[in-house]
């Protein structure tokens, strides 16, 4: 599988409307890929909360038609990365959105952990509540986005539901680069999967993005990475690897716990014979 990370600049003196085309315009040279990925609120920059309210938009809104056409036209699965929605009841999600080839928008995942410490985004959306995987038969994705990996429970239920591919959108901030770069390898390793982590650069409300969008292999190797510039990062993914990773290093099948089933006790501290 060919897969393209689109490294979009997120900038203050673009508009968004200026940005969405871009984006659609970048998709749509893309069309020798099998799968595109966009950034973490790319339209708006995932810091640039004064913005939320005011650029929500429904899933059928003017972000979900363009990434639509743009999937269509270039005959691409697309991640278009995460948008603000507004969900009918009027609350706000962090909200990824994937299309298939013929443009339908076939899966959209609420991003679980929110961002900000009883600030911004964790006070101003809903959580998510579902795991989800999506995309092409054989190459199951598992979706997660931006802060949600540092929470290594949500990678490992995505593998139990068949993942393959863990594709991460991000607008995460330089100042912690080096956690983005760790995290996506770690749960790479941990779980036998390719990880895609795309991230934004530029600066928006005052937060230098990391960049260094990163393609790591199930054996924990870096493939790819970006720098800080905008660009597209374009890896071919053999899907084989995965299932012989797992065979040759058996080490999810030997987990012990949050198995369903007969489970493993926490322990205290009696004698060895108990």
């Amino acid at each position: 599988m060919r897969a393209s990370l689109v490294q979009i600049r997120v900038d203050p003196d673009e508009s968004p409307e200026s940005r969405r085309d871009r984006a659609a315009d970048t998709v749509r040279a893309q069309g020798g890929s099998d799968l595109v990925v966009l950034p973490e609120l790319w339209t708006l920059g995932a810091f640039a909360y004064d913005s939320f309210v005011s650029g929500a938009e429904p899933l059928d809104g003017p972000t979900a038609r363009a990434m639509a056409a743009a999937a269509r036209d270039a005959g691409v699965w697309l991640h278009a990365g995460s948008l603000v929605e507004r969900a009918p009841d009027g609350t706000l999600y962090n909200t990824a959105l994937v299309f298939s080839p013929d443009g339908a928008l076939v899966s959209t995942y609420r991003k679980i952990h929110l961002f900000g410490f009883d600030e911004g985004e964790a006070v101003m959306m809903g959580a998510g509540q579902d795991i989800v995987t999506t995309g092409p038969r054989d190459a199951t994705l598992g979706l997660a986005i931006c802060y949600d990996l540092r929470f290594p429970e949500l990678f490992r239920l995505l593998t139990e539901a068949g993942a393959k591919v863990l594709v991460i959108p991000a607008g995460w901030p330089a100042r912690r680069r080096e956690h983005w770069r760790l995290l996506n390898r770690a749960r790479a390793v941990e779980n036998q999967a390719y990880v895609l982590g795309c991230c934004s650069t530029g600066t928006h409300a005052g937060v230098e993005q990391a960049g260094h969008s990163i393609v790591v292999d199930p054996w924990g190797e870096v493939i790819a990475e970006a720098g800080t510039a905008e660009e597209v990062l374009t890896v071919e993914l053999d899907l084989g690897r995965v299932d012989q990773v797992r065979t040759d290093l058996p080490v999810l099948r030997d987990r012990r716990l949050g198995l369903p089933g007969p489970a493993a006790r926490p322990r205290g501290n009696a004698g060895p014979g108990d």
